[in-house]
């Protein structure tokens, strides 16, 4: 039996993009129009700000309009409710987050493993520094993890990481077999994921030491693995 991506549907392909809209609100994407998408972002800080208030449980889409000063049908056209909303908070975030790791990507796969292993604390900072800057980020990232509806967010992301982590580094280690390098990586994933969580809850733990410790254990984690 296969257990591998390919037997679970995750495809491992270059430039592949994940729809992580497909979930609690399919049927409304972001709008395109200029206007309506500064809006549209708008209530998404609004809910972040609002969500580190009053936490998952309690926050509401009339709250979210009362702050944004706007009615609750008038946020309707944008969010149907407020797991839609927590799902775009989810999306964005992650999105955001990506974006880091792609460009940290082009900037240190050319120059080889060593490279890649020594600008670990560095993509570490740079996560950490936009998670810093997301209103409610600590709450989406809890979302993500207790409502079971936004599961997908967080693993098509991943996935999708995954996917871009190993098209970079497979030209860099032939001898390991594509399904395998990508089920490493997928694990190296969720160890810094974790990271970034844990730097918003861990108090007993300066914030630099946490980085750097953790940039040492990922370095050797993925010394051993992709060895």
């Amino acid at each position: 039996m296969t257990n591998g991506p390919a037997a679970r549907g995750v495809r491992l392909t270059v430039g592949l993009s994940v729809d992580a809209s497909q979930g609690v609100d399919a049927a409304r994407s972001p709008p395109q129009q200029a206007r309506a998408r500064l809006t549209y972002e708008r209530l998404l800080d609004v809910a972040g700000a609002l969500l580190s208030d009053v936490g998952i449980e309690r926050i509401s889409t009339n709250m979210i309009a009362a702050r944004a000063g706007m009615t609750p049908p008038a946020l309707y056209r944008y969010f149907k409710d407020k797991y839609a909303v927590l799902e775009a908070l989810g999306v964005r975030l992650m999105d955001r987050q990506n974006q880091i790791l792609f460009a940290w990507l082009e900037r240190h796969a050319t120059a080889g493993l060593e490279a890649l292993g020594d600008a670990v604390e560095e993509l570490l900072r740079e996560t950490a520094r936009i998670t810093a800057d997301e209103p409610g980020a600590i709450w989406i990232l809890r979302a993500l993890r207790a409502v079971p509806q936004l599961a997908h967010v967080r693993i098509e992301s991943h996935r999708l990481v995954a996917d871009r982590m190993t098209n970079a580094y497979t030209p860099l280690l032939p001898g390991i077999p594509r399904e395998v390098l990508w089920r490493r990586l997928r694990l190296s994933i969720e160890l810094g994921f974790a990271v970034d969580e844990m730097l918003n809850e861990e108090t007993l733990i300066p914030r630099d030491d946490l980085l750097s410790d953790a940039a040492a254990i990922l370095r050797h984690t993925l010394s051993g693995v992709l060895a």
